[in-house]
């Protein structure tokens, strides 16, 4: 005798809206408490004890259910943070001289950092009118010298 419920190619197994084919989530498990319920022998019902573990069971789901949230939840924050403290850090370096490796012309260059910008989850440095990717710097060397040397505005004319 087949019975409504207890199979998985059964409609009425009732696999959750959110849940992937072959994987049992909380919907699933009440679903299948219920069609078991539905479907036991009168003559012979189960134990109280079971449906207190199977309860406990689902207690455990859905807390786990809970922690995964939270985990992930966290992990989007620590992106988040990681971001900033990117931006953070390099934004120091604007106005400084920077020397780094150019992958374009395989060698090291050097140039003065204009601006900072996070894109796809890096920092990226305007260096001479080129996006460079803070990993790429090799050397801070200080203060930029791009004004003329030979303009000398702290003279006294007393």
């Amino acid at each position: 005798m087949q019975l409504s419920g207890i199979n998985s190619t059964d409609n009425s197994f009732g696999l959750g809206q959110s849940e992937q084919p072959g994987e049992l989530g909380k919907d699933s498990f009440m679903t299948l408490l219920v069609e078991q319920l539905k479907n036991q022998d009168p003559l012979e019902p189960t134990a109280n004890e079971q449906f207190v573990s199977e309860l406990a069971n689902f207690s455990s789901l859905e807390e786990m259910e809970e922690l995964n949230e939270n985990i992930l939840g966290m992990i989007v924050l620590q992106q988040s943070n990681a971001l900033l403290s990117q931006l953070t850090e390099s934004s120091n370096l604007i106005g400084k001289e920077v020397t780094y490796y150019d992958f374009d012309t395989q060698g090291l260059t050097t140039g003065s950092v204009d601006s900072v910008k996070i894109e796809d989850g890096l920092a990226l440095l305007k260096v001479n009118g080129a996006d460079v990717p803070l990993a790429n710097v090799t050397e801070v060397l200080g203060e930029s010298t791009t004004g003329d040397p030979s303009d000398d505005s702290t003279t006294d004319n007393a």
